[in-house]
């Protein structure tokens, strides 16, 4: 799968739009404060990637099996049997829950835990996921940034 998609917040998320539901009514800004990101991705509620500017990106998910050469390793989980990806500003919040357009999309996968490597070469963002058996959750200390 293939698709571009504009970010002005150079942030690419992953996440189960049901898993941040809990974050639904609150205040957009939110996702500007450091402790609030890490703190979801640590949960494995969202996959927030940061990307190296504003801009214009091709977001590609590739098979797992292909794919060895990531930028960062995470776990995400998903209870509702489908996954969002796209531009960070889409995350759930101030009553709105992501759309698929403007290179935004969904796709399906059934629910339980998974592992999910990433990179950014260039303006591409690639991410491929597989699942597992293994808790869902992640002990970052600092925000995921991509192609560090």
């Amino acid at each position: 799968m293939r698709t571009t998609v504009t970010t002005d917040t150079a942030t690419i998320v992953l996440f189960d739009p049901e898993c941040m539901r809990h974050r639904l009514n609150e205040d957009a800004d939110r996702w500007s404060l450091p402790q609030e990101e890490l703190l979801e991705v640590n949960r494995a509620n969202a996959a927030f990637m940061n990307v190296s500017a504003d801009g214009c990106y091709e977001l590609e998910l590739v098979p797992h099996e292909e794919f060895a050469d990531a930028d960062v390793k995470f776990f995400v989980q998903n209870t509702s049997g489908r996954y969002f990806f796209g531009a960070g500003e889409m995350m759930s919040a101030a009553g709105l829950e992501p759309e698929a357009e403007y290179g935004n999309v969904f796709f399906d996968a059934a629910p339980g835990s998974y592992l999910v490597r990433a990179r950014q070469r260039a303006g591409t963002v690639t991410v491929s996921i597989k699942s597992t058996n293994l808790e869902a959750s992640n002990s970052f200390d600092d925000l995921v940034r991509l192609g560090a």
